[in-house]
């Protein structure tokens, strides 16, 4: 990303990447097969992504990866969100591979990183327990000598994950590392509002578990991380926002009532033009949010929770505003319509709600305010 007095931009080899993924998305991405089908996700298309290496983007070329930065996953992760795409990348590259990058030992990176760039392994983060957000008091599932005890639901991707990183209680918070096909663990589908991104329950009884960074740091690394991922996950909201609006303009050019293009009203211009503005103050807070995590700067956390912040904001918009467009059909089950809304709500509530992003985004500026 090239900064020229303070205005954010992505170069040409990074628009060259962006191109090369709309392509391959758009030929090979398909979420509506996903949802009338019983898979969890699209294999075929998890494969191909693997082999452009997409999996392997931030993790060093000694570990299999590509060794590039933050910004080419944030262009990937915005024509990811534009596909729909139906994979774990989010768990398994936002959050799984960070943890390990951020905390993960020597070992822990070689045996992990090689696997997860070649998307042979697919990770998952599990912190909630049921409904509202965590908070550390909350956290009941306990590590205690290697064992892991307790049950974490809903876990995004946990269903099809080889692997989980785990917020646990020992003493303090840890992080550690669970093989979900070892003894001890067992796991089960949770219905979600997005079909195309499957959910799990995954109890844990006497399962073995490898310590993930230092032993009572787990409440801070998972902040760390988080941040990492809501930068990611806002670029996601980003490229779905901006495909609803494309939709809708769309639309509103080439549907005609009493003669004339629905676009040409009013009632649908000013529709089509909040949508834009949010849009376009998401983009804003996702550039600031990629440049803030790809340069290591220190505001990261208060990017990271405007990005999130605004872009949840402009894809439940988007969304929403899409269908009232599209009218009567924009509401059947035969409209694509659905499959944006479903994803916008879906990502709103990933790592925690706008509420939690709207109270850690006040909370920072307090806190830079008194510094």
């Amino acid at each position: 990303m090239i900064v020229r007095d303070m205005n954010f931009d992505f170069s040409d080899e990074q628009n060259l990447l962006r191109d090369q993924a709309a392509r391959f998305l758009g030929d090979h991405a398909a979420p509506r097969a996903i949802l009338d089908g019983d898979a969890a996700f699209d294999r075929d298309l998890w494969r191909g992504m693997a082999e452009l290496g997409w999996m392997g983007t931030t993790i060093p070329e000694a570990h299999g990866g590509l060794g590039l930065g933050h910004e080419e996953l944030c262009v990937i992760a915005e024509e990811l969100g534009r596909a729909l795409a139906p994979t774990p990348f989010s768990s398994s590259v936002y959050l799984a591979t960070e943890a390990i990058l951020l905390a993960g030992s020597d070992a822990q990176k070689q045996t992990y990183l090689p696997k997860l760039a070649r998307g042979e392994a697919i990770g998952c983060f599990a912190i909630a327990e049921g409904v509202g957000a965590p908070t550390p008091k909350t956290i009941a599932v306990t590590l205690a000598d290697g064992k892991l005890h307790g049950e974490k639901q809903p876990v995004a991707d946990g269903d099809v994950a080889d692997f989980a990183v785990v917020l646990a209680r020992s003493g303090g918070l840890s992080l550690c590392i669970v093989d979900l096909d070892a003894a001890g663990v067992v796991r089960e589908t949770v219905p979600t509002v997005d079909p195309t991104r499957s959910h799990a329950r995954i109890a844990f009884d006497d399962a073995n578990a490898a310590p993930l960074g230092k032993p009572g740091h787990g409440w801070a690394l998972t902040g760390e991380i988080f941040d990492r991922a809501a930068v990611l996950i806002a670029f996601e909201q980003l490229g779905g926002a901006q495909a609803c609006l494309d939709m809708a303009v769309d639309y509103a050019r080439n549907r005609y009532a009493f003669g004339r293009p629905i676009g040409s009203f009013q009632a649908i211009k000013h529709k089509l033009a909040d949508v834009y503005i949010a849009t376009e103050i998401a983009r804003s807070n996702a550039y600031y949010g990629a440049w803030a995590l790809a340069s290591g700067a220190a505001d990261l956390p208060v990017a990271a929770a405007a990005a999130r912040v605004a872009a949840s904001t402009a894809y439940n918009l988007a969304a929403r505003e899409n269908i009232q467009t599209h009218g009567g059909v924009g509401f059947t089950w035969e409209s694509d319509c659905q499959l944006y809304y479903r994803r916008a709500k879906l990502l709103s509530l990933a790592l925690g709600g706008e509420r939690r992003w709207k109270d850690r985004l006040v909370s920072q500026l307090e806190a830079c305010n008194t510094t």
